[in-house]
């Protein structure tokens, strides 16, 4: 790979081989592990446009667990404020020498965009409704360290599908596997036409009723409602109650079942602070942890790809 933009169209044999990786990068995340050197010298540029806490900051942990150096631009304090496009940014940043440059925006195709413009490689960090590819990585891997494989496994995601670049990321990395996907959420934020993104052996399927979607799961994933693009219009009063994961609900899951979410977590609206915070089913601040092995596994992908290939960290 010279870029990592998307997963949509990923091969199951390299979706698999950064699996590996990633999970064979756990203790080091962990910091039971010494880091490696695989990153020395090199500097990776952070351009995070949007707001973003775990992402950016797991992207800054695994350069540094690397060996590598982090260069972090946002808005504030930029040329961005003065009017300055993300193509001319990113020219710019790259001018710098720079090894990589990891892109988060609002636009659909912005990481694309970029990738098109520069020389060195670019990640997808996230861009606008498209795509968040390390997203989706950490979560399967999530997935991967409890049941070992996903095939034939039912995966529920829950809310706003419709806005949420998670939902896609993580849907086609989990059907290129042989998971079953339940799509669940109001009509106004899920659309049958998501069926059709299934890839490989897996299937997807759109529900609106949110305990018919929850029986016989092995893991739910809880998105949050994305108020920042106009979502909050496509609700109503009753959202929790409909689709918001109660601790009621919760407990009339399989006993087996995951509860994760890609933060940050709306408490209270789609997700009760003690299923948020169950000790023995959530595993959302363990996708935190597992998204700074993921991120490893990326950039020495695209840095130092024959670590990778010959086991390494694989």
């Amino acid at each position: 790979m010279t870029d990592f933009l998307t997963i949509d169209g990923m091969s199951r044999v390299d979706l698999q081989r950064l699996l590996d990786a990633t999970r064979a990068n756990v203790s080091i995340a962990e910091g039971r592990a010494a880091g490696r050197s695989s990153l020395a010298g090199l500097v990776i540029a952070n351009l995070f446009f949007e707001d973003s806490t775990r992402t950016r900051c797991s992207f800054e942990t695994a350069v540094h667990r690397l060996g590598g150096s982090v260069l972090n631009l946002s808005p504030t304090g930029s040329s961005i404020n003065k009017g300055e496009t993300l193509i001319d940014t990113a020219h710019n940043i790259a001018c710098m020498g720079v090894a990589a440059i990891v892109v988060r925006c609002a636009v659909s195709g912005g990481a694309k965009m970029v990738a098109d413009a520069v020389a060195c490689p670019v990640i997808n960090a996230g861009d606008g409704r498209h795509e968040h590819p390390t997203q989706a990585l950490l979560d399967v891997a999530t997935l991967l360290e409890e049941f070992h494989s996903v095939e034939g496994r039912t995966i529920a995601i829950v809310g706003d599908i419709t806005n949420s670049r998670v939902a896609r990321s993580t849907t086609h990395a989990l059907t290129t596997l042989g998971a079953r996907v339940r799509l669940v959420g109001p009509p106004t934020l899920v659309s049958p036409a998501f069926e059709r993104i299934t890839k490989g052996p897996g299937s997807v399927q759109t529900m609106s009723n949110l305990d018919a979607a929850l029986e016989g799961i092995d893991a739910v994933i809880m998105l949050r409602v994305q108020f920042e693009r106009a979502a909050g219009g496509a609700i109503s009063s009753d959202y929790r109650s409909m689709y918001g994961l109660t601790q009621e609900r919760a407990s009339r899951m399989p006993p087996h079942a995951l509860i994760m979410h890609p933060g940050p977590i709306n408490r209270g609206m789609e997700i009760d602070d003690g299923v948020a915070d169950d000790p023995i089913h959530s595993r959302i601040l363990r996708q935190v942890t597992i998204g700074v092995a993921a991120r490893m596994a990326v950039l020495e992908n695209l840095l130092a790809p024959s670590l990778v290939l010959e086991g390494v960290s694989a």
